[in-house]
């Protein structure tokens, strides 16, 4: 059976490993107290509250069987249902029906939303008629978009989600790589309107499927019944200091590492990096140039996260009523960029602890990461206010928590498919090493758990993830 060195115990790292439980012998280590990465949860007013990750898109289907095959498909839940709201002009403004990653293909529902502007409303009418044009080279989501449906429909409706999902600037994401669907639905010809009212017909008569779930009891639980199900040597407090080969064994790896007790040496047929492209380019730069240089090109965003608890019987639970949070446009110029109503959209933090209401504010955009330097009570005061300019008085917080994620996000600028590219390239020179996360296909934790899956089975061929049955409940 061959030897597999998995370096990093983030979900994608421990996707792979579990993928590889049947086919390898693998050894997950992480220089981080705990596994998940971005995935933890924490105790707040006695309430366990996710602190990163708070849900997982599962429009595919790997994030919800890899769930299903640790044992928590019982504890998959849904989100109460609710409008995406905006805050903006002054007020929360829900967005109407029948809009894709923000892009309106109804744009007389508009108008009484007050999101636009009447000058931004005549300028996205314009464009209904508008024939995109596949774009010949990587462009800008917002540079893409807004000969279509004007700078403002840009700026108030898409740029607030990109600026939930990635925490940049549509003006440098990547069309292509962050918003990929609309290749094949700018491909028909159609105006982009007539494409998504298309697209939303065709959906009509099946069945309704939630975009997004939750865990009950913290999404922290998938990675722990997902690290206690692969079967893998778990290291954690050990860190990847360099790859070498070994010449004596054919061309296998070892990973030099430093745990508390010294240095390490790991021994394997393979070694999978499931960490961030900064890591990645220093363990591959020796070994793919290339691959590491254009890794070393990837900008990250930084982030924090505010978590205040409420009394339930005080104005938080009232103030947010028919929410389950709202999103801000950048230029709006505020410091939270959205906030999620915890409480109110996953029905089991009410049901497990009745007496606590939590909400949580996210804070930070790429290259605006200065107030993030701020003490952690500065953050949380500064987050309070935002929050009751936006939803009213919401009383004195029985606890606050700020979890700060330094460098969390990956930016995907123009460019980024092709680097990418150039990273598999390389790489796939060189058996036995491979790599998966945020970095690659997408930042969200389904598609973390995809882009660990695919490197298992690339590095492990005949590994098939699904192939046997349900693994144990977590314990």
């Amino acid at each position: 059976m061959r030897s597999v060195t998995v370096i990093g115990a983030g979900i994608s790292g421990l996707a792979a490993a579990w993928a590889l439980r049947d086919t390898a012998r693998v050894t997950v280590l992480d220089g981080a107290p705990r596994v998940g990465g971005k995935i933890r949860t924490g105790r707040v007013a006695g309430v366990e509250a996710d602190l990163g990750a708070e849900s997982m898109v599962t429009l595919g289907p790997d994030a919800a069987r890899l769930a299903e095959a640790v044992g928590l498909g019982d504890a998959l839940c849904e989100p109460a249902e609710a409008p995406v709201t905006i805050w903006t002009r002054d007020g929360l403004r829900p967005m109407p029906p029948g809009h894709l990653m923000g892009i309106p293909s109804r744009p007389e529902l508009l108008a009484p939303t007050g999101l636009l502007s009447e000058e931004g409303l005549r300028r996205l009418h314009l464009g209904e008629d508008l024939e995109p044009l596949p774009p010949t080279t990587d462009v800008t989501v917002g540079g893409y978009l807004e000969p279509l449906i004007g700078r403002e429909a840009v700026d108030r409706l898409v740029a607030p989600v990109l600026g939930g999902i990635y925490g940049g600037d549509a003006y440098r994401l990547s069309l292509a790589s962050a918003l990929p669907f609309l290749s094949g639905i700018t491909a028909s010809g159609e105006p982009l309107m007539t494409a998504l009212r298309r697209r939303e017909t065709a959906r009509a008569g099946t069945p309704r499927t939630a975009p997004v779930r939750g865990v009950r009891g913290g999404m922290e639980r998938l990675a722990r019944a997902v690290a206690k199900s692969s079967g893998a040597t778990v290291l954690t407090g050990t860190s990847a200091r360099a790859l070498s080969r070994r010449a004596e064994g054919g061309g296998a790896w070892r990973v030099h590492a430093d745990t508390d007790d010294g240095p390490l040496a790991l021994d394997g047929d393979a070694v999978i990096l499931a960490v961030r492209s900064d890591a990645a380019a220093r363990l591959l730069a020796p070994h793919a140039p290339g691959a590491a240089a254009a890794l070393a090109q990837v900008e990250h965003a930084s982030s924090a996260v505010v978590t205040l608890a409420f009394p339930a019987d005080g104005p938080a639970r009232e103030a947010v009523a028919g929410r389950n949070g709202f999103l801000v446009p950048p230029v709006d110029g505020r410091l939270v960029k959205g906030a999620t109503f915890l409480s109110a959209k996953w029905p089991w933090y009410a049901q497990d602890t009745p007496d606590v209401f939590v909400v949580r504010a996210s804070l930070g955009r790429a290259g605006a990461a200065s107030p993030l330097t701020s003490p952690d009570g500065t953050l949380a005061a500064a987050a309070l206010t935002e929050l009751t300019a936006a939803l009213g008085p919401l009383g004195e917080p029985l606890a606050r928590r700020v979890t700060r994620w330094e460098r969390g996000l990956p930016q995907y600028h123009v460019g980024h498919g092709a680097r990418m590219d150039l990273v598999r390239d390389e790489l796939a020179a060189l058996p036995g090493l491979d790599v998966c996360g945020a970095t690659y296909q997408g930042v969200g934790v389904a598609s973390c758990i995809s882009s660990g899956l695919a490197a298992a089975r690339r590095t492990v061929p005949g590994t098939e993830p699904f192939a046997g049955g349900e693994a144990d409940d977590e314990r």
